[in-house]
This record gives structure tokens, sequence and C-alpha cells, in this order.
């Protein structure tokens, strides 16, 4: 690769589009499961510049009200390699492809979204999340669609916006991965500094655990009653929680139970997850999480019934170092200005089941900030630094040398 390539730049209207577009896409509610207004809307952008998206049977499997969205943009020969030469291989082998990747859910609202633009940063106005996650990088990926048609690309583009990310990536997952003509993508879903290249993130376990005891009058009959509550509780405190090491937390997220104050509880449920670098390690504290379920359960006091779910619910993984995906993203991010550092993350991302799925993917930052928190923000700069790191993979990508694909 080039270390200098000739790099496409965003131009005033493209970062006009980037901020009101943001704003518009925020204003759609589009929790998990609820993604179809803002798939029309993405829709209905790309069908005003000519370009048509496909969408897939994963509604069902993910539990949402829409499939994921695919779309595909083909090279421009005008548009050349950044090299000189034609947008094609010169030998008439199959012209390279990028995928650029972002989901089209958000966490639950907190509140309704109204953006405002405060000192160059866009936030929600009423005390609840903006959806910048992953909003920001669509409208980044509208905008791309948008420069390409009109300039053109060096590169075929192929454009993924899935649902369900934020429920344990259930859009990616139930995605046909082969149904892909890139040679490999770019997931735009870290929440931190742009120039940040995730190279490691966890593989991820949910646990779901139901106590059944027995339901009594808690003032005149307790002795006749088993607490599910109590048990639960046991389960709880019996394990380790938070952050065990550098590239390890387990947290239960959910508890609920009982019917009435003066009623010993007969259920109650509980959802914990496990998130670990390491596989070994993952599958050894879920183990351990099942055996101090079982304990709790049986134990004398509590004597209840316990139905329990396990579900790896996502696979790791560690980029290597001689990926080509790696290696464009690094180039690309240099030639915006950008040094990359290299993290691993606790979270997980749509890269996470690509991956699985065969296709090399790297996760990069977005510059978002706050993700999932009252008070999550992004900045004007951020997403116009997002959008010229995009362009910029393209170029890098048609300068790898073929034996490197």
């Amino acid at each position: 690769m080039s270390s200098d390539p000739p790099v496409s730049r965003a131009g005033p209207l493209d970062r006009r589009y980037l901020s009101t577009t943001l704003a518009e896409l925020c204003r759609i509610e589009s929790p998990s499961g609820r993604e179809r207004a803002c798939a029309e809307r993405v829709g209905a952008e790309l069908r005003a510049i000519g370009v048509s998206a496909r969408e897939d049977a994963a509604a069902e499997p993910a539990g949402s009200d829409c499939g994921n969205l695919l779309a595909r943009l083909p090279a421009s020969a005008s548009a050349g390699r950044g090299d000189g030469q034609p947008a094609g291989d010169p030998d008439g082998s199959p012209r390279r492809s990028v995928l650029l990747c972002a989901h089209l859910d958000t966490v639950p609202l907190q509140a309704p979204v109204e953006p405002v633009l405060r000192d160059g940063f866009w936030e929600n106005e009423n005390d609840g999340i903006l959806g910048a996650d992953n909003k920001a990088a669509i409208v980044v990926l509208l905008a791309l669609a948008r420069h390409v048609r009109s300039v053109g690309a060096p590169v075929d583009v192929e454009l993924l916006f899935t649902v369900g990310e934020e429920t344990a990536l259930a859009g990616a997952r139930a995605f046909e991965v082969s149904s892909l003509q890139s040679d490999f993508g770019y997931v735009f879903d870290h929440a931190s500094p742009i120039g940040e290249v995730v190279t490691a993130s966890p593989t991820h376990y949910s646990l779901h655990a139901s106590f059944r005891g027995a339901a009594a009058h808690a003032g005149i009959r307790p002795e006749t009653g088993r607490s599910a509550i109590l048990a639960a509780a046991r389960a709880v405190s019996a394990l380790k929680l938070g952050r065990l090491d550098d590239g390890t937390t387990v947290n239960v997220g959910l508890i609920e139970g009982g019917t009435a104050m003066n009623v010993v509880p007969e259920l109650c449920t509980l959802t914990a997850e496990v998130r670990a670098l390491d596989d070994r390690r993952a599958e050894a504290l879920v183990a351990e999480i099942v055996d101090r379920l079982h304990e709790a359960a049986n134990d004398p006091e509590c004597d209840c019934d316990l139905d329990l779910a396990v579900e790896r619910s996502f696979a790791g993984y560690a980029i290597a170092e001689r990926s080509t995906a790696l290696q464009v993203a690094e180039a690309a991010l240099r030639s915006c200005g950008h040094e990359p550092l290299r993290i691993a993350s606790g979270g997980g991302s749509d890269a996470n089941a690509l991956i699985a799925g065969g296709f090399e993917t790297v996760n990069l930052a977005n510059g978002t900030e706050r993700n999932h928190e009252p008070g999550e923000r992004v900045s004007e700069a951020a997403l116009e630094s997002m959008l010229d790191v995009a362009l910029a993979l393209l170029d890098e990508a048609a300068l790898t040398p073929p034996a490197a694909r």
C-alpha cells in the first residue's frame, strides 16, 4: 500500500448533510425490535440517489419488525484506484469490494429524542440517549453513498444496516454472510476517539435463571412458604461481579420477583452475563455461576426449583497482525491525520458476528461519547472525521496489492 495515497475528502455539501440527517434520524425511535421506521428512512435516502437496498429475512430470528438492509454501489472507472489505473484490476479479475456496516437499533429510550447542537456537539435536549450509537455511523454511510454516486469510488462498496445489534447482535447473527461480495469490511461501532481500532473483543454468555419456591401468607404462614427471592439473593451474593481482570467482566443486570409485600415470593428470575477475551476463561466462569445458582436453589432454607438457560451470545476474536483489513484501516487513519491505536474492547459489535461467519472485519471507533447514557453526544468534527476516514478506506483498499487479499 502507498504510504501517502490521494485521499478523497468530503465537501461542504457532504458535511451539511451529516448534521441535518443525523438530527432527523435520531428523532426516529428505533429501539431493538422496532427498527422499521428508521430502516424505511435509510432506504428512502438511498433510493433518492438511485441505490436500492435489499431487506433480508432476519426480522423473525432477530425479534424485529424489520430485516437487515444490504445495498451495493459499483466502482467508477473514472474514480481510478488512486494510482492512475482504472477501478478494475488490469488483468480483468473482479474488482475489490469493501463492506461498511452500521446498526439501525438503539438501546431503549429514557426520554423522547430532540437533537440540539451545543458547542459543536449534538446531544439530546431531554434527559436521555441521543441515539448516536449507531446513527452517527448510519449518517456517515449515507453521506459516503451520496459522495460515491456523485464522484465515484475506486472499489465496489457494500453497505449493511443491521437490526438487533443491541440485543446480542441478533440481526448480524441472522445475516447470511455468504451473500457478501466484499473482500473485507468495517464496522463503525466503538464509542471512543477516532483513531482507535478494536483488535480484540470478548466472548459473551447470557444466563437466565428462574427460581420457583412456594407462596404463603408472610404474616400468618411464612413457615410453609419457600422464598424464591431469598434463593436468588443467595446466588447473587455468592457471585464475583464487576471487572474480574483486564479482560473479564461479570454482571447481574436484571432481577424480578414477588407479587405483594405480604406474600412469600414463589417466583424470582435473574439475568446475568459473562464477557471474557479468553474463551476458556468465559466457559469456566459460566460453569462456576451455574454451580452457585444450583447451590442457592438447593440451600435448605430456600429449597427451590431452578430453571436455567445458558446461551453463548457471540464469540470473541483477536485480529491477526497480518490482516489486510487492519493494515488498510491503519493506513486510512494515518492519511486522515489520526495515529492508529489498537485496543481490546469489553463490548461486542456486529464485527463479532461477521468474523464468526468467516468474514474479515475490523471495528473502528466513531467518536461518539457516553453511549447508552443520558448525555450521549457526538461532535460535528467527529462526524466529518469519520466520513473522511470511511472515504480513505476505499482509496487504501484500492491500493492494496492483490497478493495481500
